[in-house]
């Protein structure tokens, strides 16, 4: 019996499954492909997705690979200075392109002890009361407690569970790779300046080497985006764009992509969950899918540990969709948003003229960025201080840093009184007693997501408080 097989060797994929190797949780994951793939769907990671890094240990490595750029001009390309002051040790967005994100964490994975199978295709599976027999292409069957499809937008798994995906079809298609090109800088420049006064979805983007990062609108919206683009569909609509195929040659990898708009009605049914892509699409404005979908295992990893090591209170692994399904409907409607502000419709840019004049409002312009990385999320805990229900970012302690105490993955009570305690809850719980300048409460009791789930000093309300999350006592 496996605890968990989680089906897709993504970004989502991979950080659950580590995130299940913390807590002891044997898991699985299935890829169906049987070589990593090199489309660079995602370029970067946003403040909340580098927060969670951090909190694992996991962060100096994306760093040393990648790079960090100013948090500005995220919101429908309008471009504008960063605020200042956001609440995070970590206003930048780091650029790094996901193949590296996926080599990074799978060898993490492997590192902790997840297995790995590629070339592993989820064909079907039945669930009952005990667990879940998942069905491979080759025939093989397999036994788990729990499944989770972490296997994208088109999700096998989500099918098979029959968990109606509503939303919006896609209206465009954009095309994207990464080629050469014979054309000079200068004249590369002079075109993107005229092009992208209007066309948002264009540009060409120097990789190093010689080698671009090309996206460019298609011609209209394909039957199967499976299916990649050819390269003369490309430079067609290279002419049509920009009127220049900037002589694009020795492509290393071709595209395509559309603006679909669906969630996942239910991110569980039994014994089977959803995560990432699997269980939302949405147009790739402002960068948030892969954040979106880490944030997610992020929040899973430990409930399902917890439900699998028989310490899991009632309706926790049912806060998973509480919590992130509201979540993930912000952000599709956001992205939508910002996909109509990119329109070329003259009432489209009336509003975005609108929109850029509200953004030299700092309250505006703040508001916007913290949504899209995702540092302006509460979670729904009910009434009470104004940390309740929110991360805590990064503070200093008289003996080192918050971050550092939480990579272990476990729940944590920073005391600044000193006189609380988590007897009973020892095997899930650390306690801490330290103090910061920067935490304006006398204790803070944080999941193993780092989300402050109780705040004050009364030791009985404590302990009202640990069996919601951490279950009983022993």
């Amino acid at each position: 019996m496996i605890d968990v097989i989680v089906a897709g060797a993504g970004p989502t994929g991979l950080m659950l499954a580590t995130e299940l190797r913390l807590h002891g949780v044997r898991a699985l994951v299935l890829e169906k492909e049987a070589e990593p793939t090199k489309i660079v769907r995602a370029l970067g990671m946003h403040a909340r997705t580098i927060e969670v890094m951090d909190q694992r240990g996991l962060l100096d490595r994306f760093l040393a690979l990648g790079k960090q750029h100013p948090l500005g001009g995220f919101f429908a390309g309008i471009s504008k200075p960063q605020p200042e002051r956001l609440d995070t040790t970590h206003a930048y967005v780091l650029s790094i392109p996901q193949p590296v994100t996926v080599h990074l964490l799978t060898e993490h994975a492997l590192e902790v002890g997840v297995e790995i199978r590629s070339g592993s295709e989820v064909l079907g599976f039945i669930q009952d009361e005990e667990g879940v027999t998942v069905e491979l292409a080759d025939g093989t069957q397999l036994r788990s407690r729990y499944l989770v499809g972490c296997d994208g937008g088109r999700s096998t798994v989500r099918k098979l569970l029959g968990v109606e995906f509503p939303g919006e079809s896609s209206k465009v298609d954009t095309l994207l790779g990464e080629v050469e090109l014979t054309a000079s800088a200068e004249t590369l420049t002079a075109v993107m300046t005229e092009v992208r006064k209007t066309q948002l979805r264009f540009g060409a983007m120097p990789l190093g080497g010689g080698i671009f990062r090309l996206v460019v609108p298609a011609e209209g919206v394909a039957e199967d985006r499976t299916v990649p683009p050819t390269l003369d569909e490309v430079k067609q609509q290279l002419m049509a764009t920009a009127g220049t195929d900037f002589g694009v040659h020795s492509p290393r990898w071709l595209s395509r992509f559309g603006d679909a708009t669906r969630q996942a009605e239910h991110y569980r049914v039994g014994r089977v969950l959803l995560a990432g892509d699997a269980a939302h699409v949405h147009p790739p404005m402002g960068g948030q899918g892969l954040n979106l979908g880490i944030q997610d295992a992020f929040n899973l990893g430990w409930k399902l540990a917890a439900a699998v090591n028989g310490w899991a209170p009632d309706g926790l692994l049912d806060s998973y969709q509480a919590e992130r399904h509201p979540v993930a409907a912000d952000v599709l409607s956001d992205t939508r948003a910002q996909m109509e502000l990119m329109s070329l419709e003259p009432g489209a840019q009336a509003v975005r003229r609108l929109l850029s004049e509200l953004m030299d409002f700092d309250v505006v312009n703040r508001y916007l960025i913290e949504n899209i990385v995702a540092i302006a999320i509460r979670y729904d805990f009910g009434e009470g201080h104004e940390l309740l229900g929110r991360r805590l970012r990064d503070i200093t302690l008289k003996r080192g840093r918050l971050y550092e105490l939480l990579h272990g993955g476990r729940g944590l009570l920073l005391d600044q009184t000193g006189l609380l305690s988590v007897a009973g809850w020892a095997d899930r719980v650390d306690h801490v007693v330290d103090i910061s300048e920067e935490l304006d409460a006398p204790a803070v009791l944080l999941r193993p997501d780092g989300h402050v789930a109780w705040v004050g000093d009364d030791q009985q309300d404590l302990l009202d408080h640990l069996p919601k999350w951490f279950g009983a006592a022993v």
